[in-house]
């Protein structure tokens, strides 16, 4: 069945060099288009569909599909931090210079006098390792403290929202409705750091990037639009842990 809908969508007008796959989901009832983080796109497609329809509905999406996939692709290098005086790093949208500090005053990283004091680490993986568990730990005393009233306002409730390393991605969620969420996201202003939120916590009801969840944005963040492009200007330059 699936090779009918891979040959029903390659013969739409997809932009050269695109890498795509037809995923047919016996539980599905609805077409779903998602674009992985490096670039692939992934048609999530009813078994029992008729493939006519699905390509006739992919068509009017390729120019936004064809965005994104760009968007993906084509993107700075990962930034690379140096870890010595005076380096800056963000938290919740506010840039901090880092000092390095003798292990015995701290053992922990901490926002003291406007610095990000990062105990003298034994090498710079280390130091990557403390600054991304600080990162993770603010992660879950904020988030503790948002959730709980987003999910209320929103009507949408997750099983649970953990906070990890996850690569690439920024936000998951599971069928079962966990949330995870990346540690870098904290660099984000707060606007932005909830709207990551409510974008796994949408795909809780639609788990594509279609239509349909775009009206589940709409309705959870009236102001989504905004909010989505300002993160995609500044989510290429979130530091992830990279250090030289």
């Amino acid at each position: 069945m699936s090779t009918t809908f891979q040959q029903a969508i390659a013969a739409l007008p997809l932009p050269e060099g695109w890498r795509w796959r037809v995923d047919c989901r016996t539980r599905r009832r609805t077409l779903g288009i998602e674009v992985t983080p490096d670039g692939e796109v992934v048609f999530a497609v009813p078994a029992d569909a008729d493939p006519g329809r699905v390509a006739a509905a992919v068509r009017p999406r390729l120019p936004r599909l064809a965005d994104e996939v760009r968007r993906r692709t084509v993107r700075p290098a990962e930034p690379i931090k140096e870890l010595v005086d005076g380096s800056s790093f963000p938290y919740l949208g506010r840039r901090y210079r880092l000092r390095l500090v003798p292990v015995g005053l701290n053992p922990r990283v901490r926002l003291r006098a406007g610095w990000l004091q990062l105990p003298e680490p034994s090498s710079p993986a280390a130091g990557a390792a403390s600054l991304s568990d600080w990162y993770s730990e603010r992660a879950r005393h904020w988030l503790t403290s948002r959730v709980s009233a987003i999910e209320t306002r929103i009507g949408m409730r997750s099983a649970g929202v953990t906070v990890s390393d996850l690569g690439v991605r920024w936000g998951s969620c599971t069928s079962d409705g966990f949330v995870t969420l990346h540690w870098a996201i904290m660099q984000l202003p707060p606007d932005l750091v909830d709207y990551v939120l409510i974008h796994e916590l949408c795909h809780l009801r639609e788990s594509g990037h279609g239509p349909a969840f775009r009206r589940e944005m709409t309705l959870a963040l009236p102001d989504f639009i905004r909010r989505e492009t300002w993160f995609e200007r500044e989510e290429p330059f979130l530091w992830r842990g990279a250090t030289r």
